[in-house]
């Protein structure tokens, strides 16, 4: 458990630099197991407050576990929660369920757009309201100028091209050729004004490290990830219609981790069950590079 402690505190050293380092800062928060780590870790960080806003991005073809597991924790937790949503692309239909668009244009119209224009205010922005237990919009339309992100190196080939603070230009545009060296631990936080910058605390985490600390640290996750008597589960969770579960008999952490130790998944990719990763060779990192999460 040494390395899951070492982890831990080189993650927890980031999220407070970052804290420290930027103004007006967020996290996002997937539903999934990743994010959910790092909200635990934003935890850690501050002895139990969650001082930032947690962002999260509506498609609304989440599947409905998901978003009542969000609304859950944030009533339980107190969160500070915000969703964005592309109401207009909805509206149209302009998404692959309504058979207007491929899986790729639709993840540019629900995921990437609605979340570039969360994080700089141009679209309405919905938070909790603990009173009424209901989201209203958000007054406050003020850019975030760093958001905190649960990116593994490990998940996809994209991905691995991340740095810990990663820049991206005032249009959440990623520019791979112009990223900061990190060397020994030393990390670039001053950037010029207008730069987005993302920030990923576990990068150097893996599928297997963060199942070890779900367990140690018996982090609520939401049950799609365990077999519920269908001989099935979530590996990685998305929208519904572009999302399979994987053959798995593991119906809680522990059988989860033991499957990963066997290497049952070692040649199969953790986001193969996401169709928009197969449509288009190179599509996935194309979207990022436009601002995808």
């Amino acid at each position: 458990m040494n390395h899951l402690r070492k982890l831990e505190n080189k993650s927890i050293f980031i999220i407070r630099e970052a804290y420290s380092q930027f103004k007006n800062l967020c996290a996002l928060w997937s539903i999934g197991k990743d994010s959910t780590v790092i909200l635990w870790l934003i935890r850690k960080a501050f002895f139990g407050h969650v001082p930032i806003p947690l962002v999260h991005i509506d498609t609304s073809f989440k599947i409905p576990e998901m978003i009542q597991y969000r609304d859950r924790l944030a009533l339980e937790w107190n969160l500070n929660m915000i969703y964005g949503i592309n109401k207009d692309a909805l509206k149209k239909k302009d998404t692959f369920p309504d058979k207007n668009v491929s899986r790729l244009q639709c993840c540019k119209n629900l995921k990437t757009e609605a979340l570039k224009n969360t994080l700089n205010g141009t679209w309405a922005r919905y938070r909790f309201n603990h009173d009424t237990k209901k989201y209203e919009i958000d007054k406050n339309n003020e850019p975030y100028t760093g958001v905190i992100l649960g990116v593994r190196a490990d998940e996809e080939g994209s991905r691995s091209k991340e740095r810990y603070f990663s820049p991206r230009d005032r249009y959440n545009d990623w520019i791979l050729e112009d990223q900061p060296p990190e060397f020994w631990n030393q990390y670039k936080t001053d950037f010029a004004p207008g730069t987005h910058v993302r920030i990923h605390p576990l990068l150097d985490w893996t599928e297997l490290n963060i199942w070890e600390y779900i367990e140690l640290e018996k982090i609520p996750t939401v049950s799609l990830y365990y077999n519920m008597g269908d001989g099935k589960r979530y590996r990685s969770l998305g929208c519904w219609p572009c999302t399979s579960p994987v053959e798995s008999d593991a119906k809680n952490v522990k059988e989860i981790i033991e499957e990963l130790r066997t290497g049952r998944f070692s040649n199969i990719a953790e986001r193969s069950g996401r169709e928009q990763d197969k449509e288009d060779m190179g599509g996935l990192e194309q979207l990022r590079r436009d601002g995808y999460m």
